[in-house]
């Protein structure tokens, strides 16, 4: 659901209080070395097989690993600055992005669904994701990054105060 329409509908747009789980940060950057690892790795090896390209394929898997790096570097910090999320008796508020921010806000009554996932890589790092499903045609909230009790006991909280308020959640 848009702001404004949530705004209509009698909540308000605010900061989320809650930040992600800190171990977020170090499941980003592995997510960032493994995506840059892949392909540095593919034109690391074609570039000592192929010749007459070795210069431009070690060139670009070069200029790839430093730009990887960098981003591992600072990228994944700069999220958590910015991803907040909350959730009130009310709605389900979240705040994600770091060049284009996006605030979210799902009333109760929109609710139709509340998952938990849990990945590999947010398996290892205790980390869950909680999607709530709303009716709305923008698609679902998630909250990435959560301690997986925390998510587990989110999805419980919010599947309670769901039942408990009236709607249909169309």
């Amino acid at each position: 659901m848009r702001g404004e329409d949530a705004v209509g509908a009698g909540v308000r747009l605010r900061p989320p209080n809650n930040t992600l789980d800190r171990r977020a940060v170090t499941w980003w950057r592995t997510q960032w070395l493994v995506t840059t690892a892949v392909p540095v790795l593919v034109l690391g090896v074609l570039g000592a097989l192929v010749t007459p390209a070795r210069f431009w394929l070690l060139l670009a898997a070069g200029v790839l690993a430093v730009l990887g790096l960098a981003c591992t570097a600072f990228l994944p910090a700069w999220w958590f600055t910015v991803h907040r999320w909350e959730v009130t008796d009310d709605a389900v508020y979240v705040r994600t992005g770091a060049f284009w921010q996006e605030w979210r806000i799902a009333p109760m009554s929109r609710i139709q669904t509340v998952d938990t996932v849990r990945g590999p890589l947010e398996q290892a790092f205790g980390l869950a994701t909680v999607t709530v499903t709303t009716a709305s045609s923008k698609g679902a909230l998630r909250i990435e990054g959560l301690d997986h009790e925390l998510a587990a006991g989110l999805a419980e909280k919010l599947t309670r105060i769901t039942q408990a308020t009236p709607g249909d959640a169309t």
